[in-house]
């Protein structure tokens, strides 16, 4: 989802040449976007395939992010996380190309968000751990690296792989399908479009270092569901609080994260919609 909405938004850029990449053929054709078929873990495959395009900027936004399947197989989880992205590390320090790494609010123990890109990380699932090693990788490699941190993204995008959060409550209400929502987790929910936009400000305005880019509110997952049946005219009462103990999850969630944006807003000019407003325009963009 974040891939698409930024090879939309950077191919629309005056003298950017966008280079999109994946596993396996192309799913999406973008105009004035080439694609390659890369096996990100494979070291191989990643130098002879970057070596040739030779990009001046990566930003890197694959991952393994099912927190269970992580837990369950922490090797798959590795081999997609962590090598890979020790191999795409290794290659941008080659051609000595600006880094972006999407990581994630889960590198936090969820004990005292939201969050600060100060604090001190503490994962408590491997999912977590394996973006925080990636994070520790690039704070000591030789690149001019941003690590752009995000929570509980929500947006619509074409062929999705995986559903989220926003997409999950409209299809279940639809259906006239009574669910079960969380209300002792808290988030920052973050618009799509608005992730994308902070990693493009990033990019022109040069940053480094660690940014949080998310939304700017604090609410829980229930909260959530009940805009999302608000904003999609869609009947609330299907939709019951419940607890985090109420679902048996191989990978440990952390209770409460979100973040702190004002270094985003003041360093970057990053402004996030509000979840009302970005509701609007998931329901704008899914009948356009």
């Amino acid at each position: 989802m974040l891939g698409q909405k930024l090879v939309l938004l950077f191919s629309k850029s005056e003298n950017t040449t966008v280079i999109a990449t994946g596993k396996g053929p192309v799913r999406i054709d973008f105009p004035n976007v080439s694609y390659l078929d890369v096996d990100l873990a494979n070291r191989g495959e990643v130098f002879v395939a970057f070596m040739k395009a030779a990009p001046t900027h990566i930003i890197h936004a694959a991952a393994i992010t099912q927190v269970d399947l992580c837990e369950q197989d922490n090797e798959m989880c590795w081999r997609n996380n962590v090598i890979a992205s020790e191999n795409l590390i290794e290659v941008a320090e080659e051609l000595d190309a600006n880094f972006q790494y999407i990581s994630t609010d889960f590198v936090f123990d969820g004990t005292a968000g939201p969050y600060k890109e100060t604090d001190q990380p503490n994962p408590i699932n491997f999912y977590g751990k394996s973006k925080h090693v990636v994070e520790q990788l690039l704070i000591n490699s030789q690149l001019n690296y941003a690590i752009v941190r995000t929570v509980l993204v929500y947006g619509v995008g074409q062929n999705l792989s995986r559903s989220n959060l926003v997409l999950w409550v409209k299809n279940k209400l639809e259906n006239h399908e009574p669910i079960r929502v969380v209300n002792d987790q808290w988030r920052s929910p973050t618009f799509v479009d608005d992730l994308a936009t902070g990693c493009k400000l990033i990019l022109e305005k040069k940053a480094s270092g660690i940014f949080h880019i998310a939304g700017k509110e604090y609410l829980t997952p229930y909260a959530i569901a009940l805009k999302t049946a608000e904003i999609f005219s869609l009947d609330s009462n299907l939709i019951s609080p419940t607890d985090a103990s109420a679902f048996k999850e191989i990978g440990t969630r952390p209770l409460k994260t979100g973040f702190d944006i004002s270094k985003s807003v003041k360093e970057l000019a990053y402004e996030p919609v509000s979840l009302e407003q970005g509701l609007i325009l998931v329901k704008e963009q899914l009948q356009s």
